[in-house]
């Protein structure tokens, strides 16, 4: 038992290696990272303002949308700006307790906003293939039950989590290969068979992950089945075409996660894990944005109130 506390660690803070050392390469990642956090920032503020202030968007799928954007703001501003004060400051520390809240929030609100997505799916379902009873079925108190639920649900994502990654023991060295502390990466610094309990969790959340994916598609395939039946090509184009930005979006939000953190060795420094980090923290809460509100006639005529007719055409 002793020889195998000997190589026991106690770490007070861990350096985010993901970045390469050369300062001009830092200062380009971070004026990429501020550019893009600044854009998903614009983006989201501008879909809860607009659903917050227009009476013709209070439907239950942009009171959804609005708590997605809220979510999309919270994910990204765990990570971005204290990768970005780290590249600007020459600085790779985050303590010990900055590193386990960074992963408790980006699971907390990774879980939420895949909870909202199924509740999302839902709600296409029932506008769809139950249209006669869809405002009963979604009424205000149902709609603000199933948010409660999905930010519950997320938090007990997140504590579960945490829980289990930080109750170990830390062997030797307190390098992260990546911009941000996540799972994986920090995985590696566990001791030997101590990982076990975690990786029992992501493997349980892993289950639940594919009952809620099974629901969607359960839920799309409804969908499918009855727009196909609408007689007119016009009638089935305009349905479907409401169902396609979530569809894009929880695409989007599974695939990236899943090649962030099952695809890649964490124990690698390697650019394509670099990469594919970085397009799961950046791309779904900066492109949600753009795919909702482009090709939304609501959304552009809440923006033509606010900027004008003419910019909200040519988009």
């Amino acid at each position: 038992m002793p020889e195998k506390l000997t190589n026991v660690t106690l770490i007070t803070e861990f350096l985010l290696m993901g970045f390469p050392d050369d300062q001009v390469l830092q200062r380009l990642y971070a004026s990429f990272f501020s550019l893009v956090y600044l854009a998903a920032l614009m983006g989201n503020l501008l879909i809860i303002t607009l659903t917050t202030i227009d009476q013709h968007l209070q439907s239950p799928m942009y009171f959804f949308l609005k708590n997605l954007s809220l979510i999309d703001i919270c994910y990204i501003s765990v990570t971005v700006p204290k990768s970005v004060m780290n590249s600007l400051t020459n600085s790779h520390s985050i303590s010990f307790v900055g590193c386990a809240s960074q992963v408790f929030l980006v699971v907390f609100f990774a879980g939420t906003e895949f909870a909202l997505l199924l509740v999302m799916s839902y709600d296409r379902y029932a506008a769809i293939c139950c249209p006669l009873h869809y405002e009963a079925i979604m009424n205000r108190g149902a709609c603000v039950q199933m948010v409660r639920a999905s930010w519950f649900s997320g938090c007990v994502y997140g504590s579960i989590h945490v829980a289990g990654t930080f109750s170990v023991h830390f062997c030797g060295s307190n390098i992260v290969h990546q911009f941000s502390c996540d799972i994986p990466s920090l995985l590696t610094l566990v001791c030997s068979r101590e990982q076990i309990l975690e990786y029992v969790f992501i493997i349980v959340s892993f289950g639940f992950a594919f009952v809620y994916f099974t629901l969607m598609v359960a839920s799309y395939a409804y969908v499918v089945s009855t727009v196909l039946r609408i007689p007119s090509s016009q009638g089935r184009f305009k349905t479907f075409s409401t169902c396609m930005p979530h569809f894009t979006v929880v695409t989007l939000f599974l695939s990236s996660g899943y090649t962030a953190y099952l695809g890649l060795n964490s124990k690698s420094s390697s650019s394509l894990n670099l990469f594919m980090s970085v397009l799961y923290s950046l791309l779904p809460p900066s492109l949600n944005p753009v795919i909702y509100s482009l090709r939304n006639r609501d959304m552009k005529a809440a923006l033509g109130k606010i900027f004008g007719d003419k910019m909200t055409t040519n988009i």
